[in-house]
């Protein structure tokens, strides 16, 4: 069963953004966001490959605002850009290019919710690139927190890379996800990115529609097809997995 309430206070439906519920999450601090991001990311850009790009040359068109794969073009949402001169990371709502708005709507809906959020990364136009703020994390935690379903596409040139969402409106593309998928996943993650494991797993299962429980403070219990146990421990000022089996 559900742990969680919407912001309502109604229950939380059979699948939701954990933005959108009163699950308890500093939204000023990056490292819970992304963490909160990366499960989602990880299952709709492996399918955003598989049913979307499919392998095809890409093409992007700003002028016309949309982003080809072969011959199927989508509106396109201009995100950010990298600059291998600068090493730098610029926000598309600046707009130095003087881009239509209409691509532009997920770029100001992030420095709307920075605002809010009072999330410093979101709101500040240009800075310097890492290993932490990168086009890839940057456009998983644009693309993570926005309410409408968008993929994003890193098209590299010359200079650097423009990082481009979509939304292809294919369902495939966001269906939950099998059990061996989100082991597999989430067993990746962990080796990958620097996050919250508590965090980035009951995110992912509310956005997967996986009813989930807490026994005691420790302990996960996702019910898929089989039930999946989770343990936890407590490491520096967040909690990672210990141990992970199906029951």
């Amino acid at each position: 069963m559900g742990i969680f309430s919407s912001k309502s206070g109604a229950p939380v439906p059979a699948r939701a953004s954990i933005f959108d519920t009163d699950y308890p999450l500093d939204r000023s601090n990056w490292f819970q966001v992304f963490s909160a991001c990366l499960g989602r990311s990880a299952a709709v850009q492996e399918s955003f490959a598989r049913y979307t790009v499919r392998n095809r040359n890409w093409n992007v068109d700003f002028s016309a605002g949309t982003l080809s794969f072969g011959r199927d073009a989508y509106a396109v949402q201009f995100i950010g850009s990298e600059s291998t001169v600068s090493n730098s990371w610029m926000w598309g709502w600046n707009n130095i290019n003087h881009f239509d708005e209409r691509m532009l709507v997920l770029a100001n809906e992030i420095r709307a919710l920075g605002e809010k959020w009072q999330l410093e990364v979101f709101t500040t136009d240009c800075f310097e690139l890492d290993e932490t703020f990168n086009g890839h994390n940057l456009a998983i935690a644009a693309t993570g927190v926005s309410q409408t379903d968008y993929c994003y596409y890193k098209g590299p040139h010359a200079n650097g890379a423009v990082l481009m969402a979509v939304a292809p409106g294919d369902s495939r593309v966001f269906a939950p996800v099998s059990l061996k998928d989100f082991i597999d996943w989430t067993m990746s993650a962990i080796q990958k990115y620097y996050i919250d494991h508590r965090i980035f797993l009951e995110s992912f299962l509310m956005w997967n529609g996986t009813p989930f429980e807490r026994q005691g403070s420790s302990r996960i219990i996702a019910h898929f097809d089989r039930d999946l146990l989770i343990d936890l421990e407590r490491a520096d000022e967040f909690e990672r997995i210990k141990g992970i089996k199906t029951l």
